[in-house]
């Protein structure tokens, strides 16, 4: 997906004497369906890891040096040799101006969504809940620990533009008997929020959908249930007590500021 990169890791695993002693990583913002030979010439490109020494069989951890979109990396390695993956860190930053008018999952990491904090993630990622598809299996879901005392589990999401919240979809898929007896759905806008503070709990929350029954392995999808507070830019989804989600979906009309 097109976005903005953080970092770098050229492995070299398994390279131990056939490893290039260089790379350099170079980026452009183009068409994203783009063919090789339709891409821009060389001046179009910009550098954004200089020229930089590998170690042979190990991860080569790098920094981003600039955090503009890219549709497009290459990869240089100097002089020659052998690298086992290529991995590029960012965040996914779709192009809204050739949106779709109609809804889109905002949450969905396609979409640029980002599960920014959760309370526990015992037996799965909180990162799984906006993935593209259905799960496969509880491990490709966000679960946490049995609770032994009052309270319960959230997990908050940063959508990936601001829009107007029409349908929400909370997945079970796969828990049998370890599903939430219930969730909660709440949302703000807060463009401009860290993480600190979302973990303090100082955002404006206001609720969206109200403490709702859930059930094993299902598909429950909110509508007409769903209160409309404006353009939000985070979600936050609470399960009681605790237990696994599979997918969570938030359907809206975006509107990028």
């Amino acid at each position: 997906m097109p976005g903005t990169l953080r970092g770098f890791d050229v492995d070299t695993a398994n390279f131990l004497g056939n490893n290039p002693a260089y790379a350099s990583v170079d980026a452009i913002d183009a068409p994203f369906d783009a063919s090789p030979e339709s891409l821009p010439g060389a001046d179009a490109w910009r550098e954004i890891l200089p020229r930089s020494p590998l170690k042979p069989g190990s991860q080569n951890l790098f920094a981003a040096v600039d955090a503009l979109r890219a549709t497009h990396l290459r990869l240089n390695i100097y002089p020659d040799g052998g690298v086992a993956r290529f991995r590029a860190y960012g965040r996914v930053l779709p192009d809204w101006s050739h949106a779709s008018k109609g809804p889109v999952d905002l949450a969905s990491v396609e979409s640029g969504g980002l599960v920014v904090a959760a309370s526990d993630m015992f037996f799965g990622t909180k990162e799984s809940l906006i993935l593209p598809g259905r799960s496969t299996h509880m491990g490709d879901g966000w679960e946490t620990r049995r609770r032994r005392g009052p309270g319960f589990d959230w997990a908050v999401v940063s959508l990936g533009a601001p829009g107007r919240i029409r349908r929400v979809v909370v997945e079970t898929t796969h828990f049998k008997g370890n599903y939430p007896d219930s969730c909660v759905i709440e949302a703000c806008h807060a463009p401009e929020v860290d993480v600190d503070s979302l973990n303090a709990g100082v955002l404006p929350w206001q609720e969206v959908l109200p403490q709702t029954k859930l059930s094993a392995d299902s598909d429950h999808v909110f509508e007409r249930e769903l209160r409309d507070i404006g353009p939000a830019t985070h979600v936050k989804l609470n399960i009681y007590p605790d237990g696994g989600v599979a997918r969570l979906r938030v359907w809206g009309a975006p509107e990028p500021v």
